[in-house]
C-alpha cells in the first residue's frame, strides 16, 4: 500500500522490505534456476538435485528459503514432497527479467 505526504506518493516500509526480499531471493544464480524449473513443471527434491546437479541437502535449503517467502508451495505424494510455484506474479518477473538479459 501507499502513503501519500503532500506532493509525493511513497510505499510503506512493510512493502519496501517485502520487494526487497523478493529481489534478493532472486538475486541468486540457484533460486533463479529453481524457480525458473518449477515455472515449467512439478518436482520433487530429488529432480530438482539431479537436473541443477546440487546435493538434495542443498536444494532443500533453498527450497525451504523460497517456501519462507511463499515463492514456492509443496504438496505431499506419500512420503515425497512435489513443489511448484506459488507466485504467478513473480514468475511473471522472473520470465520478463530473462527476456530482458536475452534481449540484446
Amino acid at each position: 500500500m501507499a502513503v501519500k505526504t503532500e506532493d509525493h506518493l511513497f510505499l510503506e516500509a512493510e512493502t519496501v522490505d517485502e520487494v526487497s526480499r523478493l529481489f534478493k531471493a532472486l538475486a541468486d544464480p540457484t533460486r533463479i534456476k529453481m524457480l525458473y524449473l518449477l515455472s515449467q513443471e512439478e518436482c520433487h527434491v530429488g529432480h530438482i538435485a539431479e537436473v541443477l546437479g546440487m546435493s538434495q541437502s542443498a536444494v532443500s535449503h533453498q527450497l525451504a528459503l523460497l517456501r519462507t517467502l511463499r515463492l514456492v508451495k509443496y504438496r505431499r505424494e506419500g512420503k515425497t514432497l512435489v513443489y511448484s510455484c506459488d507466485d504467478d506474479h513473480v514468475i511473471s518477473l522472473l520470465k520478463q527479467a530473462i527476456d530482458h538479459a536475452q534481449h540484446r
